[in-house]
C-alpha cells in the first residue's frame, strides 16, 4: 500500500539545473523523516539529503550542500530534491526514501537498505556535456 513515486530525472549539462519530486501514499506522509539517496552504477548506496517530519531540520551529504536543496509539501505528500550546479558525478539513480522515524539524522556517506522501510523506485539522472 505504502508508494513512493520519484520523478524529474534526466539529461543535464555540467552546471545545470534539475527538481526531482517524490509523490508518497499510503501512510501519513506528515509524520515521516524523508530521505534522498543515490547509486551510480557499479556503486553502492550513498545517502545525499533528509528532511525530518515537519520540514524544519535538513541535512545533506558533503559533496551535495550548498548546491542541493531538500524540501517538502505536507499537504501534497510530496518531497523534493532541488539540484543546481549539477557535476558529472552527480550522476545516478536517485531514490525517495521513507525513515521509520519522525527526526532526520545527518547520516554517514553508506546507506544500508535496511536503514529505511521504503523505497521508490528510482529516478535517474545524468549529467554529461
Amino acid at each position: 500500500q505504502v508508494r513512493l513515486v520519484e520523478s524529474g530525472g534526466g539529461l543535464v549539462q555540467p552546471g545545470g539545473s534539475l527538481r526531482l519530486s517524490c509523490a508518497a501514499s499510503g501512510f501519513y506522509f506528515s509524520s515521516y523523516c524523508m530521505s534522498w539517496v543515490r547509486q551510480a552504477p557499479g556503486k553502492g548506496l550513498e545517502w545525499v539529503s533528509e528532511i525530518n517530519s515537519g520540514g524544519v531540520t535538513t541535512y545533506y551529504a558533503d559533496s551535495v550542500k550548498g548546491r542541493f536543496t531538500i524540501s517538502r509539501d505536507n499537504a501534497r505528500n510530496t518531497l523534493y530534491l532541488q539540484m543546481n550546479s549539477l557535476k558529472p558525478e552527480d550522476t545516478a539513480m536517485y531514490f525517495c526514501a521513507k525513515a521509520p522515524r519522525p527526526y532526520a539524522l545527518p547520516r554517514g556517506l553508506v546507506v544500508a537498505p535496511e536503514d529505511y522501510d521504503f523505497w521508490g523506485r528510482g529516478t535517474q539522472v545524468t549529467v554529461s556535456a
